[in-house]
């Protein structure tokens, strides 16, 4: 995903998306001021908000979908891409900044070929930046999942990227193997 292109949608994930959001709009009334509460359950039950999501609830409160896109990019809690499989938080605290965090956010934006916010393609990596994850004396700090990476360089990254490859490919080939011994 390049130059903030929507991700494609999954199979059976707009069905999905379209019955999740008619169930949270039912709960709630058609006024506007039940948008960012509307918004905020449908980010919460799928993780973000959807286009086709952010486009009915337009509908069912009969307002300009630009509304409910203006609110959804203005507040950071809201996300409008899925998020990864793996997720990646980069710390850009003033520690982690003075130490290089933002050479390590451009080493994973390369990697992964994706900016700040955004998911690759096959869904498998999230890139976040985040204020402060408090280990300051480790930075600079990048967060993997649950996982703290402590003073991460260009190199490290490479590392951390090579770890998750190594262990798709071994998953791979076990979901392989089983299948042949059936």
């Amino acid at each position: 995903m390049k130059g903030g292109e929507a991700l494609e949608l999954l199979a059976g994930e707009l069905e999905q998306i379209q019955a999740e959001t008619a169930e949270i709009l039912q709960q709630h009334g058609t006024g506007r001021q039940e948008l960012i509460p509307i918004i905020q359950e449908i980010q919460e039950r799928l993780g973000y908000l959807p286009k086709p999501a952010m486009e009915q609830v337009a509908r069912a409160l009969d307002i300009p979908e630009v509304d409910v896109y203006s609110v959804a990019t203005f507040y950071n809690q809201f996300r409008l891409n899925p998020p990864g499989k793996h997720q990646i938080k980069v710390c850009m605290g003033t520690a982690c900044h003075m130490m290089g965090g933002h050479i390590v956010m451009d080493s994973f934006e390369r990697r992964l070929e994706i900016k700040e916010g955004e998911t690759t393609p096959d869904r498998e990596f999230s890139l976040e930046r985040v204020a402060c994850v408090g280990c300051c004396a480790l930075a600079p700090v990048v967060v993997v999942d649950e996982k703290v990476e402590a003073k991460v360089s260009p190199i490290r990254v490479d590392g951390i990227l090579l770890t998750f490859e190594i262990e798709k490919k071994e998953q791979e080939k076990e979901q392989q193997e089983g299948g042949a011994e059936e």
